[in-house]
């Protein structure tokens, strides 16, 4: 089987995960950080603000039996793509909305994604696309977070 990865970050990373778990086609998903500008983050730092870096999620995929596109998808309909720097209660630029593409097919997609999702929306889509950058496993008691506890969503 062939994988593929894919990066998002749509505020907290717990509910982003638990939904691109439930895809068919989606091998593993792990919580962390990326988009910052320091080594071996913590949870702490990356919550005082100040790392830089985003709550993301990144997900190994097959792409024959789901796209990129249909990744995009879920991103888009997990989140408010609008809110600059937060997500509902959650505030700071942790929990930003970015894509961060794996290659100039993903970055296409992501852009013409964009562009059609700004046509659904009334305000402006602050989402950053931005190349991959090196990818921090979060700490494990956020992985799959959610199952962990019971729970199906931690949506507002």
């Amino acid at each position: 089987m062939r994988t593929e990865k894919a990066t998002f970050a749509a505020g907290c990373f717990w509910g982003v995960e638990a939904a691109f778990r439930q895809i068919k086609g989606v091998v593993s998903t792990q919580a962390g950080y990326t988009g910052g500008n320091m080594e071996n983050p913590t949870y702490d730092g990356v919550c005082s603000d100040g790392t830089g870096h985003a709550e993301a999620v990144e997900v190994t995929y097959d792409p024959s039996k789901v796209s990129y596109e249909e990744l995009l998808d879920v991103f888009w309909q997990n989140h408010n793509p609008t809110q600059l720097n937060r997500q509902g209660p959650d505030v700071g630029t942790q929990y930003r909305s970015a894509v961060f593409y794996h290659g100039e097919k993903q970055k296409k997609s992501a852009e013409n994604s964009l562009k059609e999702q700004q046509k659904q929306h009334k305000n402006k889509i602050v989402t950053e696309i931005r190349p991959a950058s090196k990818f921090f496993r979060a700490e494990e008691y956020h992985q799959q977070y959610l199952e962990k506890r019971g729970l199906s969503t931690c949506h507002i």
